[in-house]
């Protein structure tokens, strides 16, 4: 999935719901984004990041 790709599925939902990253240890909210700048020819990454507040 691009960038473009996941705005234009972000669109279809509703503005108020909370983002969550699904992993090995259950699920955890979206805390921010990272953007990887690609190296020799590889395309530019965007990573999500957790957020890691304190339960």
């Amino acid at each position: 999935m691009n960038v473009q790709q996941l705005i234009k599925a972000l669109r279809e939902l509703p503005p108020g719901a909370t983002v969550l990253l699904e992993g090995d240890a259950g699920y955890s909210p979206l805390g921010g984004i990272s953007l990887q700048e690609g190296e020799g020819g590889m395309p530019d990454e965007v990573i999500l990041l957790p957020d890691m507040t304190p339960d």
